[in-house]
């Protein structure tokens, strides 16, 4: 069994000027629910570029269209599994905020374990079982990361979900999730080629806007959706 994730992140992390942060995107569970998904997105994306008569080339990215548009988009999303990462940026500590190094690596401990946690809740759920998973292909949206920050990425999902982790301090060994993983592979993308990265976007901006406006309910009605929050 090969599981995809696909994300994209809404907001900036800069605690001087901003107070909420988000990871967001999607969880799927086979190549043809892949094929699924993609065909269904795209039917979507064409009905909206159709009504707005707006070529291939124009990107429907959550800053592009309008909220009813988004709302479309998003919908048509419901039955997918996505997962959330919420970071309240008033509570992180100001060290974070100190160097470009110290933030990216935030940034991917935030990532890898909101994952971990939508992993664990698929396997609680019975819709995954971790015994048949044997790889995981990542796609992230691209932005300014440096070639050796998406290694180390990729280092720290292989690491989470393949190895293991050691807790150094309590000398305490934690497995991963799937015992029989084969490869873990990371890609970054540019949401404009990537059809399901971009329906991310559109994830990533919903979960932003309810976040910052304090809408805990409707949080917590998306369907299929789980969310981790941080610190």
């Amino acid at each position: 069994m090969n599981i995809y994730v696909y994300s994209d992140e809404s907001g900036v992390l800069d605690k001087k000027n901003n107070d909420v942060f988000v990871f967001s995107g999607l969880i799927i569970l086979s190549s043809e629910e892949k094929e699924f998904w993609s065909r269904k997105y795209s039917a979507a994306e064409n009905v909206l570029r159709n009504s707005r008569k707006i070529g291939k080339k124009f990107e429907l990215k959550a800053t592009n269209i309008t909220n009813k548009e988004k709302g479309k988009l998003f919908r048509s999303l419901n039955n997918c599994y996505k997962f959330s990462a919420i970071v309240n940026q008033e509570h992180v500590l100001d060290s974070i905020f100190e160097n470009k190094k110290s933030k990216q690596r935030y940034l991917d401990y935030v990532y890898k374990i909101a994952v971990k946690r939508a992993f664990e809740k698929l396997k609680i759920d019975k819709v995954i079982n971790p015994e048949e998973v044997e790889r995981l292909y990542f796609y992230v949206d691209e932005h300014t990361t440096a070639t050796n920050g998406c290694y180390e990425l990729k280092e720290s999902l292989e690491q989470e979900f393949r190895f293991g982790t050691f807790n150094y301090n309590y000398s305490c060994y934690f497995p991963p999730i799937f015992p029989k993983l084969k490869s873990v592979e990371l890609e970054y993308c540019n949401s404009k080629s990537k059809l399901l990265v971009r329906a991310s976007d559109i994830v990533a901006n919903k979960v932003f806007y309810l976040a910052r406006n304090k809408e805990q309910e409707k949080l917590m009605n998306i369907k299929k959706m789980n969310i981790t929050y941080f610190p």
